[in-house]
């Protein structure tokens, strides 16, 4: 009986994590038509897996605050770091002012059980866990994308390095559904980009209207539009009316009716994953200019393996990792300075 129960729970929970995917309102960007893409969407605090051209899987993610925002553009996914050990950027290091230069895998982690770097290191972006994670969804880190360990695990040994990654800009998300309604989801704007295009979004809107002969209250526009709560508001529904099915983005920022499509590549070459070898730790030294491997020495066959990258910062070299004995201390991380 109490198994039959754990499967039920179970089974309810992918079920719901299910529905939470097919809720979230999709951006318009277009991804490839062949092999992963990443899309994290800043307003939104989400993360979208694209695989071929089809969205499988969203994520709840935090992004970096206003004062060290997390890098807009394409970028590619690289090395993954599973138990990493943090060695904290002397910026940091004078910010929390507590004396401590690294922290060693376990629980009070702020990098949890796995990195995957974003972009070309010198940006010192990259995708993690957390030790905190009611700070997720959120804008409030270092500039990092971070995520809930569970979703930072599953999402690590789901990518494949090599994999475009886009950090995206979007304040509002017109999607329909199965029903062929139209919604629509509008988010504030924490880097004060000013970018939201309303007359797209209008042109959009009224295209699409016009083609589907359905009539559109300007009034229930003007209002999503205003409150920018982040929840998905039907345009179209009469009152009661739930949302059915996946929601699929239009291509709302050229103004059109049509939904947003993949973007046509070549099928991408096969490429290894890049997992850094086991006994490295990070140095982050503000003088260096890039950064360097160096490979840690050969541990002994008891000393726990332990894969490291760096955290956010410009500038970063790699050392070997401190022997086990000499690595765990007591120490508690403050949820707003996490990385």
């Amino acid at each position: 009986m109490k198994k039959i129960s754990l499967g039920l729970i179970a089974a309810s929970f992918c079920t719901a994590a299910a529905a939470n995917t097919a809720n979230t309102p999709v951006p318009d960007h277009q991804p490839v038509s062949a092999g992963q893409h990443v899309v994290i969407n800043i307003p939104q605090q989400r993360l979208f897996l694209y695989t071929d051209g089809k969205l499988t899987k969203v994520y709840p993610v935090a992004v970096g605050k206003a004062a060290t925002q997390t890098n807009l553009g394409d970028h590619k996914i690289g090395a993954k770091a599973f138990n990493p050990t943090w060695h904290i950027p002397k910026s940091i290091q004078k910010e929390r002012n507590d004396g401590v230069k690294t922290v060693p895998p376990g629980p009070s982690n702020p990098l949890g059980p796995v990195f995957v770097r974003m972009g070309d290191p010198k940006l010192g972006l990259g995708i993690h866990g957390t030790n905190a994670p009611a700070s997720v969804p959120g804008v409030r880190s270092h500039g990092c994308v971070r995520m809930k360990s569970p979703d930072a695990l599953e999402f690590a040994k789901t990518i494949t390095s090599g994999s475009p990654a886009s950090v995206i800009y979007q304040m509002a998300a017109l999607n329909t559904d199965a029903n062929n309604n139209l919604w629509l989801a509008t988010y504030r704007d924490p880097y004060n980009q000013k970018n939201l295009n309303t007359e797209a979004l209008r042109k959009s809107i009224g295209a699409w209207a016009k083609a589907h002969g359905k009539t559109i209250n300007p009034k229930r526009v003007d209002a999503v539009l205003k409150n920018r709560t982040g929840q998905i508001n039907c345009l179209t529904c009469a009152k009661g009316v739930k949302l059915k099915g996946s929601l699929q983005s239009l291509a709302w920022n050229s103004g059109s009716a049509a939904h947003t499509k993949p973007k046509a590549v070549p099928l991408p070459v096969p490429v290894q994953d890049e997992v850094l070898p086991a006994g490295t730790e990070i140095e982050v030294d503000a003088g260096t200019d890039k950064p360097v491997f160096r490979p840690a020495p050969a541990a002994p066959a008891s000393a726990p393996a332990i894969i490291a990258q760096q955290p956010r910062e410009p500038e970063a070299a790699y050392r070997p990792v401190r022997p086990a004995s000499q690595q765990y201390r007591k120490y508690q991380e403050p949820t707003d300075t996490l990385f």
